[in-house]
């Protein structure tokens, strides 16, 4: 992998990951833009004490333009986007529009392919680990950022889930704060390790191992569908060996991730049957916090090794048609109904199996 960092136009940050070495990156932008001015303030819950990002200037954000306006698209002639250079493997850059910045944090856009007909499961598994790469290597240097206590690498597809841009893409998150799901887990590691002893990631893990929940097993990862499934078709993927970051992936692990995580893409398009449009999905990766703000103190009980390293990957499409909304119970309590058995889901996700 050769890394590539510059600067757009109003001084966000851009960065290219190519699989060749000799790939030159030279290409200017062009574009007369204005610094980027962004308003994101943190202000939290007194009630629940959670978070909120308040970013008014998003509004103004591009909205589903047509493909040949596409700014995640390479730059070719006088159509010039995001990317000043005329082809890409994998870049990273800054959200023009982030919902962190500042003090507040920070987001980029990670897009996986220049192609914008193409998808993640489209990629190859060379391509596919760049992108680990590119994810791990973000993950190392925001990291060092002395604001960020929790960095979240994630892809939503589909105009179902909410997305504005069809280009093949990701984003990334650096929070200044632990988020109120990580929050939730630590208090239930903690919990479990005073109640048994024993780490709760591996408990679960041994559980779902055993169980007839499994969707897909290698050698170095192990993907299932979770007991207490929130969503209809929510598969969850763990490397066997329990690391906390991406970071501490070894290589065998990364070597194999490929393989695994583009079956699972392909078997989540091909859940409702053939015929029907790319299943839309959310796929989340779950690191550990960085401590900076006392997360693993003695009185915890548990430190930042004891976290397990995992992947979320789950879809708002109930059936063929139908979408699973969040409604008077889940959005208003949090508590969720889930109108597929995780067992049947299972099932289905290993009835389309490549």
């Amino acid at each position: 992998m050769k890394k590539t960092s510059t600067r757009l136009a109003d001084g966000r940050e851009l960065i290219y990951y190519d699989l060749r070495d000799d790939t030159v990156r030279d290409a200017v932008d062009r574009r007369p833009l204005e610094r980027t001015v962004t308003t994101s303030e943190i202000r939290r819950d007194p009630l629940l004490g959670d978070a909120v990002a308040i970013a008014s200037h998003r509004q103004g954000r591009i909205y589903h333009p047509p493909a040949d306006e596409c700014p995640l698209c390479p730059s070719q002639g006088e159509r010039l986007s995001e990317i000043p250079d005329s082809s890409y493997d994998v870049v990273v850059f800054e959200n023009r529009f982030p919902s962190l910045a500042g003090d507040s944090g920070r987001c980029e856009v990670v897009c996986f392919t220049s192609d914008h007909r193409s998808s993640f499961a489209d990629l190859t598994e060379e391509q596919a680990a760049l992108v680990l790469d590119a994810w791990t290597d973000r993950t190392s240097e925001l990291s060092h950022l002395s604001s960020v206590e929790q960095v979240f690498c994630f892809e939503n597809r589909g105009a179902e889930i909410g997305v504005t841009l069809g280009h093949p893409h990701g984003q990334i998150y650096a929070y200044p704060f632990i988020t109120p799901r990580t929050t939730l887990m630590l208090g239930r590691l903690a919990s479990h390790r005073a109640e048994t002893g024993e780490n709760l990631f591996d408990t679960v893990l041994e559980r779902e191992r055993a169980g007839e929940r499994v969707v897909l097993e290698g050698e170095h990862w192990v993907a299932f569908v979770p007991y207490a499934a929130h969503w209809p078709y929510e598969v969850h993927l763990y490397p066997k060996r329990r690391v906390p970051d991406l970071l501490a992936l070894d290589e065998a692990a990364r070597t194999e991730f490929p393989q695994v995580y583009l079956e699972l893409l392909r078997r989540f398009d091909r859940i409702f049957g053939p015929g029907e449009p790319p299943t839309p999905y959310i796929a989340a990766w779950h690191q550990a916090p960085f401590g900076r703000t006392g997360a693993f103190d003695e009185g915890t009980g548990v430190n930042r090794d004891d976290f397990a390293l995992h992947l979320e990957l789950f879809t708002v499409r109930r059936t063929s048609g139908k979408l699973k909304f969040l409604a008077g119970s889940e959005s208003g309590m949090n508590v969720f109904i889930n109108d597929v058995p995780p067992e049947r889901a299972a099932e289905r996700l290993r009835e389309v199996a490549s």
